[in-house]
């Protein structure tokens, strides 16, 4: 079986330096994607939405994952890559003091053989499951599995597999609580600026730690922001 280790390929995306921010060309790659809006009087960890589109997304990362490793012909083992966040706010740009409002594209980069075949198929999988959790749910009296149904196979319908290329770029690994984000930012500007670049697009984040289990000071987070020369 064809082992693949995505995560040394591309470690210098995936694993940049803590100490020098550095200009990257990021080449178009394929991802599972889904979008979505951070709601009134919430933010990311607390909003209903985004955390079901996380479960949404995780769901058909695994499945395609156990999809190549058990087909038949030319089976292909892989880890399953970080998720990743493209944000923005409908006025553009972000501020940092608040996540209301925020709109987001959350996504997990997929091996080139995944293909849409495979990822309906997963699709096809992941509603059957829910549909059978829900009746199983049903027939314990628990819970609405009514309304739990219709929430899970609508994110699932939600989820699209594409293409993203966002080339020329500029990131540093980010070590410390998100609030913190706005000075390692600050620092990428300065690095694009005094090279000739301006930011342009929706800022990228890429989670390398887990905010349910890490003290706060040891999360680790890719910050990378697409740029252009300035003429």
């Amino acid at each position: 079986m064809e082992k693949l280790d995505l995560k040394k390929q591309l470690k210098h995306l995936y694993l940049p330096s803590a100490k020098e921010v550095s200009l990257v060309d990021v080449p178009e790659m394929k991802f599972i994607s889904v979008d979505g809006q951070i709601e009134a009087g919430a933010m990311p960890g607390t909003s209903p939405d985004f955390a079901r589109a996380i479960g949404a997304m995780y769901g058909f990362a695994y499945t395609l994952k156990f999809m190549s490793k058990l087909r038949a012909e030319n089976p292909i083992d892989y880890g399953v890559m970080a998720l990743e966040g493209l944000w923005t706010t409908p006025e553009g740009g972000a501020d940092y003091a608040s996540g209301e409002g925020w709109m987001w594209t959350l996504m997990i980069m997929q091996p080139d053989h995944v293909d849409e075949d495979m990822f309906q198929q997963a699709c096809s999988q992941l509603k059957e499951k829910a549909q059978t959790k829900a009746r199983r749910a049903a027939n314990k009296g628990v819970g609405a599995p009514e309304d739990d149904l219709e929430s899970a196979l609508a994110w699932l319908d939600r989820v699209r597999l594409e293409s993203f290329h966002e080339g020329l770029s500029v990131q540093v690994m980010h070590i410390g609580p998100y609030a913190d984000e706005p000075h390692t930012l600050a620092r990428m500007g300065a690095f694009a600026e005094q090279n000739g670049y301006a930011f342009h697009g929706r800022h990228h984040e890429i989670y390398l730690g887990d905010p349910r289990t890490a003290k706060p000071e040891n999360l680790k987070t890719v910050l990378r922001h697409a740029v252009h020369r300035i003429a």
